[in-house]
């Protein structure tokens, strides 16, 4: 009986080595212009934060989107170089195909060790932005607002001022805000993007959120869940004013109520 060994693998070639480099000068590269694309675009693309709830989500997107660019250029590296140098040409199929990356136990490796520090990196920084963010809201003992969501309007109720209702949405600047959000109807979700604030709006249930705006303007409220035909309508504004110009404006619909 004879008995057959399997021959090492082969060393790499000059020319694997040569595609190795232009893979990973590739990647490096990317990387480079992903990493000035995170730095400087998504936190932007909302609009300027109008209070420091936005500014902790604009700083957390930057932070995913850098720890996420390395990743992203090596995959885009490999697709890119795939593509451009080998692609099969012709009629008929390939000679032969590449060994499968699933049996390189030092690329497998490698990429479950990096992609489980990621994950961990990215969970503990979303448990912590979490918990400051319950944290600041459980403080917030501020104004309180009733916000109903239903087909296709926003209607916002204040009881500290006797609990009339309006289709606007007045808030004092540099103080906190509580919302109390529902739904009559379908699930809607109250979103003021440049506040930061996004809350699904529950029929039969309530659900809050907490914020303190601290630059006056007037914003949007959209939902941000399909409820409907007239989904992308559904809009309402948001005026930020003076403590003094809330107080008046409070004061002006009590006397019409």
């Amino acid at each position: 009986m004879t008995q057959t060994t399997e021959a090492p693998p082969a060393a790499p070639q000059p020319k694997q080595r040569s595609q190795t480099r232009q893979v990973v000068l590739m990647w490096v590269v990317l990387t480079i212009l992903l990493e000035l694309f995170a730095l400087f675009v998504p936190a932007h693309l909302m609009g300027a934060p109008a209070s420091n709830d936005m500014i902790d989500i604009e700083n957390s997107m930057t932070v995913f989107s850098v720890t996420a660019a390395p990743v992203a250029a090596l995959v885009w590296a490999i697709a890119i170089y795939s593509l451009l140098r080998w692609r099969h040409r012709g009629s008929g199929p390939p000679d032969s195909a590449g060994a499968p990356i699933r049996t390189n136990v030092k690329v497998v490796a490698v990429w479950t060790a990096v992609s489980s520090l990621l994950c961990l990196f990215l969970f503990i920084w979303g448990e912590v932005e979490l918990s400051a963010e319950q944290s600041s809201a459980a403080a917030s003992n501020g104004t309180v607002i009733d916000v109903t969501g239903q087909q296709w309007a926003w209607t916002f109720s204040y009881p500290g001022a006797g609990g009339f209702t309006s289709d606007v949405l007045y808030l004092p600047v540099n103080k906190p805000v509580t919302f109390r959000v529902t739904s009559e109807d379908v699930v809607h979700s109250f979103w003021v993007v440049q506040l930061g604030t996004k809350i699904d709006a529950n029929p039969g249930e309530t659900t809050t959120a907490s914020v303190t705006p601290d630059k006056l303007g007037t914003y949007a409220v959209r939902c941000a869940e399909l409820c409907g035909i007239y989904h992308a309508y559904m809009e309402a504004k948001v005026h930020v004013v003076s403590a003094s110009d809330f107080r008046a404006w409070l004061k002006s619909n009590k006397a019409q109520g």
